[in-house]
């Protein structure tokens, strides 16, 4: 593995020494030939893995009739999907977008025509500490991590942020006459695949309800049947007035979602907000095979009893390292939290031929396809445990 490196790119990430030329299923190879089996599936979104055939032939058959007409005019695969979108999410309206960033700011924007409708001026906005909705200037004011706003400010204002799984902080602010809105990711995922109380998201439905407060479902990381259901907060027996959706519903395809109901429904019209490539024929028409599929083959299912034997694999060979803190997740969204920080895990797993990430400094993340073969989850077991292990016993070996 050599360092991938231009001179022509804005260095805005920093990427590792690989480079990858194929895939399929839920395997990569390199550029050298090597093959990994992929547990992070392009940061959650190729729930189906790599060159599906389903959504190959869609592809393929869009592109020879109709990539773009623009949202001037009516495109049958946007009504489509979002009547599909509506029917698995119990929403009522779609607005279509190109990212979960962009479905966040459409979020964002609903919640200043919702105050300016109730002549609340300055509208806010209640999000939590640990959260990540995006890199937008709106999106990124939402979120609540200081590292994620240095560099940026001033920040885009309207926006309160408060401890995360607390209904307290959240009620304290009951009184404030410029709330309009909560916006929560039902786990955290930049955050550390971090699961609130199971009475968390449904006391926040009450409490918006009473307020008459929006409540914001950012389900651009667990929707689309990674938690073993459509949509996480419906999981949880809770309806959002907005959910956000976007990576495992294209696929690899850029596409966003923000779905919505009853009063935030009403709340764009002509003239207020806009996407020239949003909800495109080619991107809709991937969006439908990707429901399709995981609707035929019911793999929100599979992805809960895959994850779940994954995590049980990843419990029987790590219960007794001290190093592991906990085990946790959902579906096919999984957390290892590490006693310290294991930024150096990701380059251990490449050498184990396994992909993953680490988020929030200490906590390894899996997102892999939900369609793995049960061979597959044992190995990504297998690599992951082997990766914490090497570089647990190199700690050991450092001399204090």
């Amino acid at each position: 593995m050599s360092p991938q490196t231009s001179s022509s790119l804005i260095p805005s990430y920093a990427r590792l020494p690989v480079s990858f030329v194929r895939g399929e299923g839920a395997r990569l190879w390199d550029d050298e030939g090597n093959e990994y089996l992929d547990a992070l599936g392009g940061i959650a979104v190729c729930a189906l893995g790599h060159a599906h055939p389903d959504i190959t032939r869609a592809i393929s058959d869009q592109a020879a009739t109709l990539l773009h007409t623009s949202n001037l005019f009516g495109i049958e695969h946007q009504e489509r999907l979002a009547s599909r979108l509506c029917e698995l999410s119990g929403m009522e309206a779609v607005f279509f977008c190109n990212s979960g960033a962009e479905a966040n700011e459409a979020a964002i924007k609903l919640t200043r025509l919702y105050g300016h409708s109730r002549n609340i001026d300055n509208p806010r906005v209640i999000t939590f500490n640990d959260s990540f909705h995006g890199r937008t200037m709106g999106t990124l004011s939402a979120t609540g991590n200081p590292k994620v706003h240095a560099g940026f400010e001033p920040l885009v204002s309207g926006f309160v942020h408060v401890p995360y799984n607390n209904i307290d902080a959240v009620a304290a602010l009951a009184e404030d006459p410029e709330i309009v809105a909560v916006m929560v990711e039902p786990i955290l995922g930049e955050g550390g695949v971090v699961i609130p109380d199971d009475d968390f998201l449904p006391a926040l439905r009450e409490l918006c309800y009473q307020n008459e407060w929006l409540l914001i479902a950012d389900e651009i990381q667990t929707g689309v049947g990674r938690t073993g259901h459509w949509y996480a907060s419906t999981g949880m027996g809770v309806i959002p007035d907005v959910i956000t959706s976007a990576k495992a519903l294209g696929n690899g395809i850029p596409i966003g979602a923000c779905l919505t109901r009853g009063v935030a429904a009403g709340l764009i019209q002509p003239g207020h907000h806009g996407s020239t490539f949003g909800g495109n024929p080619f991107a809709t028409r991937v969006g439908l095979q990707v429901l399709e599929t995981l609707q035929r083959d019911d793999l929100p299912q599979r992805a809960k009893s895959g994850g779940e034997r994954l995590q049980l694999k990843l419990n029987q060979a790590l219960h007794n390292r001290p190093e592991v803190v906990e085990i946790r997740g959902r579906g096919m969204m999984i957390g290892i939290e590490l006693d310290t920080d294991c930024s150096t895990l990701v380059k251990a797993g490449l050498e184990q031929r396994v992909i993953f990430n680490v988020t929030a400094g200490n906590v390894l993340r899996l997102l892999p396809p939900y369609n793995l073969r049960d061979d597959e989850i044992d190995e990504i077991a297998n690599r992951v445990t082997r990766s914490i292990e090497s570089v647990c016993q190199a700690t050991d070996a450092t001399p204090a």
